[in-house]
């Protein structure tokens, strides 16, 4: 049973015990001392954790969903829901991150072709949708985790992450419409939208200040906010306004970036493997980005290879990239598979098949446009 058990959590935290271990490997070559502590980010840490607990406060609340929900009643064929749907986790993502622009949508979709009996769209709209939320999280510092990191890392001004990234979200953009048309029919469909309830006074009142949080929020990551003083503010807001929402905060993530923190530090303190590793990453960032967020993911990657190379905006750019392809590149990818997972008439090698081959167009396509505005 406490094997069974064990098993259990190593899937459902491969990415972490990958991390935990790699972390206790390199703490035999170099023993644990008063450098530790220097090893690890607690600025992004701090950001990263606030913007979870904002996010999970607006999603508790239901608005995402309502939103989404006023859209598509202007819709009435499959091919325009299927456009709405797409272009609302790519425009969410950007703001309320990949994760929670799939944990809203991804729900709402299935619900809605269900109702509709449009299930035979829903391989390809959910993979689609995943898509759509990788890429669009790319445009911002806030999209995603290693954005987060990597812009933090490099110094780099809003404007000028949003201004070198935008090329890759606009092309990106044009190819999910494209997707849609090609892979979507134009079929007349009477659809009947999913009803919330109207929020309430209280809910409206938590509305409104979570979003000033996420202003707080975005103000620390733009430096003009101390980042512990935004940090201590929201949670301390959120403990007042809801505290079962410092429950939702994905703390295997934040374990995840601490126990990769140790490992990258002690790897810099051995010199013939800082060497060998700046080596291999120097002139490759691109390539090798996308090749190693294939095995471990594009956040593990982005915070493993920073810290061997200062060309950070390759990294970057792999990074975003490196979430297409194999269902593990991005994690986030993992939410709409465990989505579709959960549906009574699941085609598990038909999804996987659909997802792979789609994200490695996309791949294929981006990494081409990538090398001819190069």
């Amino acid at each position: 049973m406490l094997k069974i058990k064990i098993w259990n959590f190593i899937k459902k935290e491969f990415v972490l015990c990958v991390s935990l271990f790699l972390a206790l490997v390199s703490m035999t070559f170099i023993k644990p001392d008063k450098n530790y502590i220097s090893y690890i980010d607690f600025h992004t840490l701090t950001i990263l954790l606030s913007l979870m607990l904002i996010m999970a406060g607006l999603r508790s609340i239901g608005i995402f969903s309502k939103i989404g929900s006023w859209i598509l009643k202007k819709t009435s064929d499959v091919r325009s829901i299927s456009l709405i749907l797409v272009l609302l986790s790519f425009g969410f993502s950007m703001l309320i991150t990949n994760d929670v622009a799939l944990i809203t949508f991804v729900p709402f979709t299935i619900d809605l072709l269900l109702m509709a009996s449009l299930e035979k769209y829903m391989i390809p709209l959910i993979v689609l949708e995943t898509i759509a939320a990788n890429l669009g999280s790319m445009l911002t510092p806030i999209g995603n985790p290693q954005n987060l990191y990597l812009f933090s890392l490099s110094k780099m001004s809003l404007s000028q992450f949003i201004s070198f990234m935008l090329p890759y979200t606009l092309i990106s953009l044009i190819g999910l419409v494209a997707a849609c048309i090609l892979l979507v029919d134009n079929k007349s469909v009477s659809v009947k939208i999913p009803a919330y309830p109207p929020l309430t006074a209280t809910d409206k009142k938590k509305a409104v200040l979570y979003f000033l949080l996420f202003l707080l929020a975005l103000g620390s990551v733009i430096h003009i906010v101390p980042v512990y003083t935004a940090g201590i503010i929201i949670i301390l807001a959120v403990l007042m306004l809801d505290y079962k929402m410092l429950r939702e905060a994905d703390y295997s993530l934040l374990l995840t970036f601490v126990f990769l923190f140790v490992f990258i530090g002690n790897m810099k303190r051995i010199p013939a493997i800082n060497q060998w590793l700046q080596q291999a990453v120097h002139g490759n960032e691109l390539l090798a980005s996308i090749l190693s967020s294939q095995v471990i993911s594009n956040v593990p990657a982005a915070i493993l290879l920073s810290g061997f190379t200062d060309n950070l905006q390759m990294l970057i750019v792999g990074t975003n990239l490196g979430g297409l392809g194999t269902i593990i590149a991005s994690m986030a990818s993992l939410i709409s598979f465990k989505y579709y997972e959960a549906t009574e008439n699941k085609q598990t090698m038909a999804y996987l098949g659909a997802f792979t081959i789609l994200n490695l167009l996309f791949l294929a396509f981006l990494l081409l446009f990538h090398f001819i505005i190069a």
